[in-house]
Protein backbone atom coordinates (compact mmCIF):
# COMPACT_ATOMS: atom_id res chain seq x y z
CA UNK A 1 0.00 0.00 0.00
CA UNK A 2 1.10 3.55 -0.68
CA UNK A 3 2.27 5.55 2.32
CA UNK A 4 0.37 8.44 0.73
CA UNK A 5 -3.04 7.47 2.12
CA UNK A 6 -4.83 4.27 1.18
CA UNK A 7 -4.10 3.99 -2.54
CA UNK A 8 -1.94 1.34 -4.15
CA UNK A 9 1.67 2.50 -4.54
CA UNK A 10 2.91 2.17 -8.09
CA UNK A 11 6.54 3.19 -7.58
CA UNK A 12 8.88 0.47 -8.83
CA UNK A 13 11.89 1.48 -6.75
CA UNK A 14 11.79 2.72 -3.13
CA UNK A 15 13.12 6.24 -2.73
CA UNK A 16 15.92 5.05 -0.46
CA UNK A 17 17.28 2.68 -3.13
CA UNK A 18 17.39 4.93 -6.18
CA UNK A 19 20.56 6.57 -7.48
CA UNK A 20 20.53 10.24 -6.50
CA UNK A 21 22.63 11.08 -9.58
CA UNK A 22 19.81 10.10 -11.96
CA UNK A 23 18.26 12.83 -14.07
CA UNK A 24 14.58 13.64 -14.14
CA UNK A 25 13.90 11.46 -17.19
CA UNK A 26 15.49 8.39 -15.60
CA UNK A 27 13.64 8.98 -12.34
CA UNK A 28 10.26 9.29 -14.03
CA UNK A 29 10.87 5.99 -15.81
CA UNK A 30 10.68 4.31 -12.40
CA UNK A 31 6.96 5.10 -12.35
CA UNK A 32 4.76 2.59 -14.22
CA UNK A 33 2.04 3.82 -16.53
CA UNK A 34 -1.34 3.70 -14.73
CA UNK A 35 -3.27 3.65 -18.01
CA UNK A 36 -4.76 0.57 -19.59
CA UNK A 37 -2.45 -1.03 -22.18
CA UNK A 38 -5.08 -0.79 -24.89
CA UNK A 39 -5.23 2.50 -26.74
CA UNK A 40 -1.99 4.06 -25.51
CA UNK A 41 -0.65 6.45 -28.11
CA UNK A 42 1.62 8.73 -26.13
CA UNK A 43 4.60 7.85 -23.97
CA UNK A 44 3.85 8.07 -20.25
CA UNK A 45 7.19 9.75 -19.49
CA UNK A 46 6.77 12.27 -22.29
CA UNK A 47 3.38 13.34 -20.94
CA UNK A 48 4.86 13.88 -17.47
CA UNK A 49 7.79 15.81 -18.96
CA UNK A 50 5.36 18.03 -20.85
CA UNK A 51 3.44 18.72 -17.65
CA UNK A 52 6.64 19.50 -15.72
CA UNK A 53 8.00 21.78 -18.48
CA UNK A 54 4.73 23.64 -18.85
CA UNK A 55 4.47 24.15 -15.09
CA UNK A 56 8.00 25.59 -15.10
CA UNK A 57 6.90 27.91 -17.90
CA UNK A 58 4.04 29.15 -15.73
CA UNK A 59 1.11 26.87 -16.68
CA UNK A 60 -1.38 26.65 -13.81
CA UNK A 61 -4.03 24.22 -15.10
CA UNK A 62 -4.58 21.20 -17.34
CA UNK A 63 -5.87 23.52 -20.07
CA UNK A 64 -2.77 25.69 -19.89
CA UNK A 65 -0.52 22.63 -20.06
CA UNK A 66 -2.45 21.36 -23.07
CA UNK A 67 -2.14 24.73 -24.82
CA UNK A 68 1.61 24.79 -24.12
CA UNK A 69 1.97 21.30 -25.64
CA UNK A 70 -0.14 22.20 -28.70
CA UNK A 71 2.00 25.30 -29.32
CA UNK A 72 5.36 23.58 -28.82
CA UNK A 73 7.60 23.44 -31.92
CA UNK A 74 8.90 20.21 -33.35
CA UNK A 75 12.36 20.45 -31.78
CA UNK A 76 10.80 20.80 -28.31
CA UNK A 77 8.46 17.85 -28.84
CA UNK A 78 11.42 15.78 -30.07
CA UNK A 79 13.37 16.50 -26.88
CA UNK A 80 10.31 15.53 -24.84
CA UNK A 81 10.01 12.20 -26.67
CA UNK A 82 6.52 12.67 -28.06
CA UNK A 83 5.00 10.36 -30.68
CA UNK A 84 6.30 10.61 -34.25
CA UNK A 85 3.97 9.76 -37.16
CA UNK A 86 4.28 9.50 -40.91
CA UNK A 87 7.28 9.15 -43.16
CA UNK A 88 8.53 12.57 -42.11
CA UNK A 89 8.34 11.73 -38.42
CA UNK A 90 6.05 14.61 -37.47
CA UNK A 91 5.82 14.95 -33.72
CA UNK A 92 2.31 14.92 -32.23
CA UNK A 93 1.62 16.44 -28.81
CA UNK A 94 -0.82 14.72 -26.43
CA UNK A 95 -4.21 16.33 -25.98
CA UNK A 96 -5.38 18.11 -22.85
CA UNK A 97 -7.57 15.09 -22.01
CA UNK A 98 -4.57 12.75 -22.16
CA UNK A 99 -2.51 15.06 -19.95
CA UNK A 100 -5.37 15.31 -17.46
CA UNK A 101 -5.81 11.54 -17.37
CA UNK A 102 -2.12 10.85 -16.75
CA UNK A 103 -1.59 13.54 -14.09
CA UNK A 104 -4.78 12.59 -12.25
CA UNK A 105 -3.92 8.88 -12.05
CA UNK A 106 -0.12 8.65 -11.62
CA UNK A 107 0.99 7.47 -8.17
CA UNK A 108 1.22 10.61 -5.99
CA UNK A 109 3.73 9.07 -3.60
CA UNK A 110 6.12 8.07 -6.35
CA UNK A 111 5.81 11.35 -8.26
CA UNK A 112 6.41 13.51 -5.17
CA UNK A 113 9.45 11.51 -4.04
CA UNK A 114 11.01 11.12 -7.48
CA UNK A 115 10.76 14.85 -8.20
CA UNK A 116 11.88 15.99 -4.72
CA UNK A 117 15.36 16.53 -3.33
CA UNK A 118 17.34 14.25 -1.04
CA UNK A 119 17.38 15.49 2.60
CA UNK A 120 20.48 13.50 3.59
CA UNK A 121 23.22 15.70 5.03
CA UNK A 122 20.89 18.71 5.15
CA UNK A 123 21.01 20.94 8.20
CA UNK A 124 17.28 21.41 8.80
CA UNK A 125 13.99 20.01 7.56
CA UNK A 126 10.72 21.86 8.16
CA UNK A 127 7.38 20.03 8.12
CA UNK A 128 4.06 21.80 7.63
CA UNK A 129 0.72 21.35 5.89
CA UNK A 130 -1.41 23.38 3.50
CA UNK A 131 -4.89 23.00 2.03
CA UNK A 132 -5.51 23.48 -1.69
CA UNK A 133 -8.73 25.38 -1.14
CA UNK A 134 -9.98 25.23 -4.70
CA UNK A 135 -10.00 21.42 -4.66
CA UNK A 136 -13.01 21.33 -2.33
CA UNK A 137 -15.99 19.55 -3.87
CA UNK A 138 -19.62 19.06 -2.91
CA UNK A 139 -18.93 15.62 -1.48
CA UNK A 140 -15.46 16.10 0.02
CA UNK A 141 -13.16 18.60 1.72
CA UNK A 142 -10.21 20.34 0.11
CA UNK A 143 -7.03 18.34 -0.36
CA UNK A 144 -4.69 18.90 2.59
CA UNK A 145 -1.02 18.38 1.70
CA UNK A 146 1.73 17.78 4.24
CA UNK A 147 5.17 18.75 2.94
CA UNK A 148 8.80 18.72 4.09
CA UNK A 149 11.25 21.41 2.98
CA UNK A 150 14.98 21.81 3.62
CA UNK A 151 16.54 24.96 5.01
CA UNK A 152 17.73 25.76 1.46
CA UNK A 153 14.13 25.94 0.26
CA UNK A 154 14.07 22.57 -1.53
CA UNK A 155 10.93 20.46 -1.18
CA UNK A 156 11.74 16.86 -0.26
CA UNK A 157 8.33 15.20 -0.51
CA UNK A 158 4.68 15.67 0.28
CA UNK A 159 1.65 13.52 0.88
CA UNK A 160 -2.07 14.07 0.97
CA UNK A 161 -3.63 13.78 4.41
CA UNK A 162 -6.58 11.37 4.22
CA UNK A 163 -10.02 12.84 4.81
CA UNK A 164 -11.41 12.72 8.37
CA UNK A 165 -7.98 12.74 9.91
CA UNK A 166 -5.15 15.26 10.41
CA UNK A 167 -1.44 15.78 9.84
CA UNK A 168 -0.45 13.88 12.99
CA UNK A 169 -1.23 10.52 11.42
CA UNK A 170 0.97 11.27 8.38
CA UNK A 171 4.09 12.71 10.02
CA UNK A 172 6.03 9.45 10.28
CA UNK A 173 4.84 8.26 6.86
CA UNK A 174 6.14 11.43 5.23
CA UNK A 175 9.65 11.11 6.67
CA UNK A 176 10.12 7.34 6.97
CA UNK A 177 11.71 6.71 3.51
CA UNK A 178 14.57 9.18 4.01
CA UNK A 179 17.94 9.14 5.74
CA UNK A 180 17.66 11.91 8.36
CA UNK A 181 20.76 11.16 10.40
CA UNK A 182 21.86 14.37 12.09
CA UNK A 183 19.11 16.48 10.47
CA UNK A 184 17.14 18.83 12.74
CA UNK A 185 13.42 18.42 12.00
CA UNK A 186 11.21 21.36 12.94
CA UNK A 187 7.43 21.37 13.14
CA UNK A 188 4.59 23.42 14.55
CA UNK A 189 2.63 22.72 17.71
CA UNK A 190 0.32 20.17 16.10
CA UNK A 191 3.28 17.78 15.78
CA UNK A 192 4.56 18.23 19.33
CA UNK A 193 3.76 14.60 20.05
CA UNK A 194 5.75 12.15 22.14
CA UNK A 195 5.49 9.50 19.44
CA UNK A 196 6.96 11.93 16.89
CA UNK A 197 9.90 12.73 19.17
CA UNK A 198 10.67 9.04 19.70
CA UNK A 199 10.34 8.36 15.97
CA UNK A 200 12.83 11.09 15.06
CA UNK A 201 15.45 10.40 17.71
CA UNK A 202 15.25 6.62 18.09
CA UNK A 203 14.36 5.47 14.57
CA UNK A 204 15.67 8.19 12.25
CA UNK A 205 18.68 9.28 14.39
CA UNK A 206 17.58 12.86 13.81
CA UNK A 207 16.98 15.84 16.11
CA UNK A 208 13.88 17.92 16.68
CA UNK A 209 12.72 21.41 17.55
CA UNK A 210 9.00 21.42 18.29
CA UNK A 211 6.76 24.37 19.15
CA UNK A 212 4.67 24.03 22.31
CA UNK A 213 1.23 25.60 22.55
CA UNK A 214 -1.98 25.03 24.48
CA UNK A 215 -2.72 21.74 22.70
CA UNK A 216 -0.22 20.30 25.22
CA UNK A 217 -1.63 22.10 28.30
CA UNK A 218 0.52 20.51 31.01
CA UNK A 219 3.76 20.95 29.07
CA UNK A 220 2.78 24.47 28.02
CA UNK A 221 2.06 25.52 31.59
CA UNK A 222 5.37 24.14 32.82
CA UNK A 223 7.26 26.10 30.18
CA UNK A 224 5.38 29.29 30.97
CA UNK A 225 6.23 29.03 34.69
CA UNK A 226 9.98 28.67 34.18
CA UNK A 227 12.20 31.50 35.50
CA UNK A 228 12.71 33.12 32.12
CA UNK A 229 13.54 36.65 33.43
CA UNK A 230 16.58 35.21 35.19
CA UNK A 231 17.93 33.44 32.11
CA UNK A 232 21.34 34.73 31.07
CA UNK A 233 21.57 32.64 27.87
CA UNK A 234 19.77 34.83 25.39
CA UNK A 235 20.18 36.16 21.88
CA UNK A 236 18.73 39.15 20.03
CA UNK A 237 17.83 39.05 16.33
CA UNK A 238 16.70 42.12 14.45
CA UNK A 239 15.34 42.54 10.96
CA UNK A 240 13.16 44.69 8.76
CA UNK A 241 10.90 43.83 5.86
CA UNK A 242 7.30 43.49 4.65
CA UNK A 243 6.49 46.89 6.13
CA UNK A 244 7.55 46.09 9.67
CA UNK A 245 10.54 46.09 11.97
CA UNK A 246 11.00 42.97 14.11
CA UNK A 247 13.12 42.14 17.14
CA UNK A 248 13.31 38.54 18.38
CA UNK A 249 14.59 37.67 21.84
CA UNK A 250 15.55 34.01 22.33
CA UNK A 251 16.04 32.64 25.84
CA UNK A 252 17.18 29.05 26.40
CA UNK A 253 17.12 26.79 29.49
CA UNK A 254 18.47 23.29 30.08
CA UNK A 255 15.61 21.11 31.36
CA UNK A 256 17.22 17.72 31.90
CA UNK A 257 16.67 17.99 35.68
CA UNK A 258 12.95 18.71 35.27
CA UNK A 259 10.27 16.08 34.84
CA UNK A 260 8.63 17.28 31.63
CA UNK A 261 7.54 13.80 30.54
CA UNK A 262 8.63 14.45 26.96
CA UNK A 263 11.06 12.04 25.27
CA UNK A 264 14.67 13.16 24.85
CA UNK A 265 13.90 16.83 25.69
CA UNK A 266 17.12 18.62 26.73
CA UNK A 267 16.47 22.33 26.23
CA UNK A 268 13.48 24.65 26.28
CA UNK A 269 13.31 28.01 24.53
CA UNK A 270 11.19 31.11 24.87
CA UNK A 271 11.06 33.22 21.72
CA UNK A 272 9.51 36.68 22.03
CA UNK A 273 8.87 38.63 18.85
CA UNK A 274 8.31 42.40 18.95
CA UNK A 275 6.90 43.78 15.70
CA UNK A 276 6.51 47.46 14.85
CA UNK A 277 4.37 48.46 11.89
CA UNK A 278 6.42 51.03 10.00
CA UNK A 279 3.31 52.76 8.67
CA UNK A 280 1.16 53.00 11.81
CA UNK A 281 3.81 52.60 14.52
CA UNK A 282 1.73 49.91 16.24
CA UNK A 283 3.77 47.52 18.39
CA UNK A 284 2.71 43.88 18.85
CA UNK A 285 4.30 41.11 20.88
CA UNK A 286 4.12 37.35 20.41
CA UNK A 287 5.64 34.67 22.62
CA UNK A 288 6.41 31.15 21.42
CA UNK A 289 7.81 28.22 23.42
CA UNK A 290 9.77 25.33 21.96
CA UNK A 291 11.63 22.21 23.11
CA UNK A 292 14.54 20.35 21.53
CA UNK A 293 16.73 17.34 22.13
CA UNK A 294 19.83 19.34 21.18
CA UNK A 295 22.18 20.16 24.12
CA UNK A 296 23.52 23.67 24.61
CA UNK A 297 26.82 22.79 22.91
CA UNK A 298 24.96 22.01 19.69
CA UNK A 299 22.20 24.59 20.00
CA UNK A 300 23.02 28.03 21.37
CA UNK A 301 20.25 30.66 21.65
CA UNK A 302 21.27 31.97 18.24
CA UNK A 303 21.04 28.49 16.76
CA UNK A 304 17.61 27.95 18.33
CA UNK A 305 16.43 31.23 16.83
CA UNK A 306 17.67 30.22 13.38
CA UNK A 307 15.94 26.84 13.66
CA UNK A 308 12.65 28.49 14.60
CA UNK A 309 12.92 30.84 11.63
CA UNK A 310 13.54 27.88 9.30
CA UNK A 311 10.20 26.43 10.42
CA UNK A 312 8.38 29.69 9.76
CA UNK A 313 10.14 29.85 6.39
CA UNK A 314 8.16 26.97 4.89
CA UNK A 315 5.07 29.17 4.94
CA UNK A 316 6.80 31.96 3.02
CA UNK A 317 9.04 29.94 0.71
CA UNK A 318 6.66 27.14 -0.27
CA UNK A 319 3.01 27.62 0.64
CA UNK A 320 2.90 31.35 -0.05
CA UNK A 321 4.79 30.90 -3.33
CA UNK A 322 2.39 28.23 -4.57
CA UNK A 323 -0.54 30.48 -3.69
CA UNK A 324 0.77 33.65 -5.32
CA UNK A 325 2.97 32.50 -8.21
CA UNK A 326 0.85 29.48 -9.20
CA UNK A 327 -2.56 30.53 -7.82
CA UNK A 328 -2.98 27.12 -6.21
CA UNK A 329 -5.91 28.08 -4.00
CA UNK A 330 -7.84 29.29 -7.06
CA UNK A 331 -7.21 26.06 -8.99
CA UNK A 332 -10.33 23.93 -9.48
CA UNK A 333 -8.43 20.67 -10.04
CA UNK A 334 -10.13 18.24 -7.68
CA UNK A 335 -10.53 14.78 -9.21
CA UNK A 336 -8.32 11.75 -8.63
CA UNK A 337 -4.77 12.51 -7.56
CA UNK A 338 -4.85 15.77 -9.52
CA UNK A 339 -4.49 18.21 -6.59
CA UNK A 340 -1.46 16.52 -5.04
CA UNK A 341 0.24 15.73 -8.35
CA UNK A 342 -0.14 19.28 -9.64
CA UNK A 343 1.30 20.48 -6.32
CA UNK A 344 4.22 18.08 -6.84
CA UNK A 345 4.86 19.59 -10.29
CA UNK A 346 4.78 23.09 -8.77
CA UNK A 347 7.24 21.95 -6.11
CA UNK A 348 9.51 20.64 -8.85
CA UNK A 349 9.35 24.00 -10.63
CA UNK A 350 10.21 25.85 -7.41
CA UNK A 351 13.09 23.48 -6.64
CA UNK A 352 14.47 23.83 -10.18
CA UNK A 353 14.35 27.62 -10.15
CA UNK A 354 16.11 27.78 -6.78
CA UNK A 355 18.77 25.32 -7.94
CA UNK A 356 19.56 27.74 -10.77
CA UNK A 357 19.86 30.79 -8.54
CA UNK A 358 16.39 32.33 -8.75
CA UNK A 359 15.55 33.67 -5.29
CA UNK A 360 12.32 35.28 -6.49
CA UNK A 361 10.13 32.52 -7.94
CA UNK A 362 7.71 34.90 -9.68
CA UNK A 363 10.63 36.61 -11.41
CA UNK A 364 12.08 33.21 -12.30
CA UNK A 365 8.81 32.11 -13.91
CA UNK A 366 8.73 35.32 -15.96
CA UNK A 367 12.32 34.71 -17.07
CA UNK A 368 11.44 31.20 -18.23
CA UNK A 369 8.25 32.39 -19.96
CA UNK A 370 10.26 34.63 -22.32
CA UNK A 371 11.56 31.45 -24.01
CA UNK A 372 8.92 28.91 -22.93
CA UNK A 373 9.88 26.05 -25.24
CA UNK A 374 13.62 25.93 -24.57
CA UNK A 375 14.43 27.26 -21.11
CA UNK A 376 12.18 24.84 -19.14
CA UNK A 377 13.81 21.85 -20.84
CA UNK A 378 17.30 23.24 -20.27
CA UNK A 379 16.60 23.88 -16.59
CA UNK A 380 15.19 20.36 -16.15
CA UNK A 381 18.23 18.86 -17.95
CA UNK A 382 16.09 17.19 -20.60
CA UNK A 383 18.47 16.17 -23.42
Amino acid sequence: MCRQSASVCLAKTPVGQRDTSMGLVERLRLLPDPRCRRGRRHSFVSVLLIAASAALAGAKSYTAIGQWAASAPQHTLARLGTRAVGALGIRIAPSTATIRRVVATVCPGGLAELTGCNPASQDTLAVDGKSARGSRSSDGPAAHLLAAMTGAGQTVAQLRVPDRTNEITCFAALLSPFDLTGVVVTADALHTQRAHARFLVEEKKAHYLLVVKANQPALFQLLRCMPWPQVAARHYQRGQGHGRRETRVVRVLTITDLDLDFPHAVQAAKITRYRTDLKTGKLTRQTVYAITDLPHRQASPQRIGDLARSQWGIENRLHFVRDTAFREDASKIRTGHGPENMAALRNLAINTLREHGHRNIAAGLRHVSYDPFTRPLDLLDIP
